[in-house]
């Protein structure tokens, strides 16, 4: 199956900037707490309500973070893709409720001295919260700026001391067939990977939260990945299993589609995907296409990760 490319979003269904920036400050002058719930619930529609058991989470920010203007909560919580829970931009936000996220484990496994099953309150005791603000580019071409909150990968994969024979990272998300889509779509359950230093690199984010508080479930509660310089289905949702690995992971769209969505799946304008280019993009909330930026605007951090790498081969 292939990634479609999607219709503009209207304009009607996007917040206003006046209206996001007025809710900031006032966040800013409340602090964080049950008015920044209130607070950034307002003019949130009751499907993105319904599937998110909102907390505010306590955070520091990160050097780590772009300035630009962020999009608006309604868009990132309402258009997006998570096709366990349907294949429509909207199909996240209206099915994604039926997920229970709590109880929930996070089994690290394979080639680790110190394998481990963490639950979710001992992932949030491993590290300092940060706010990060990423900018996020999809292969359909369209993005974002997010404000997400979680810890760096790093942290986790030290806990559990990978041996010298590890030289990628595995990731598994849920899938339960009583609540997901049981069309082959993919092969479920979603599957994605790493190579070890891509994982170990501080800009590599396990994100259980964004704009403050925990992740509603259409955007993969509640804990997901978040590699900026890669496309966006890199970053895998709901991750139920961390494997270390020593050979490289087979990954959910390149076992669908290996002639069209690589390994590494970097962000580069330079290479087209087989059926549009990629050399501009969509930011939501805008009207015009702007430049796609080499490595998603990354390039001063990652780009040594490759260094010698025909990145047309490694696509």
């Amino acid at each position: 199956m292939l990634i479609k490319r999607p219709p503009d979003i209207p304009s009607s269904e996007i917040t206003s900037r006046d209206l996001f920036h007025d809710r900031r400050a006032f966040l800013a002058r409340a602090g964080v707490g049950l008015a920044a719930g209130a607070a950034l619930w307002h003019g949130v529609p009751e499907a993105a309500r319904a599937t998110s058991a909102s907390t505010a989470l306590a955070t520091t920010p990160s050097a780590f973070s772009t300035t630009e203007a962020l999009t608006d909560y309604k868009s990132v919580t309402t258009y997006n893709n998570f096709y366990e829970f349907g294949t429509d931009k909207a199909d996240p936000a209206r099915n994604a409720g039926r997920m229970a996220v709590r109880p929930w484990t996070l089994r690290v496994e394979g080639l680790a001295g110190k394998p481990r099953i963490f639950d979710i309150d001992a992932l949030l005791r491993l590290a300092p919260l940060e706010e990060r603000i990423y900018r996020m580019r999809c292969v359909e071409g369209w993005s974002m700026v997010i404000p997400w909150v979680g810890l760096p990968l790093a942290a986790l994969l030290k806990e559990v001391e990978p041996l010298g024979s590890a030289k990628y990272v595995e990731f598994l998300t849920h899938y339960d067939r009583e609540i997901m889509t049981r069309r082959p779509v993919l092969e479920w359950p979603y599957g994605e990977g790493l190579r070890m230093d891509e994982a170990l690199h501080p800009l590599t984010l396990l994100a259980v939260g964004l704009y403050g508080e925990t992740l509603p479930n259409q955007n993969g509660a509640p804990v997901r990945l978040v590699v900026p310089w890669k496309y966006g289905f890199k970053s895998a949702k709901s991750i139920v299993t961390i494997r270390l690995t020593e050979n490289q992971p087979a990954t959910a769209w390149n076992r669908a589609a290996p002639q069209e969505y690589g390994f590494y799946s970097n962000v580069n304008p330079e290479v087209s995907h087989p059926r549009w280019s990629q050399a501009t993009e969509r930011r939501i909330g805008e009207l015009r296409r702007r430049p796609t930026l080499m490595f998603n605007g990354y390039a001063d951090q990652v780009a040594g990760l490759y260094q010698g790498m025909d990145l047309r081969k490694h696509y």
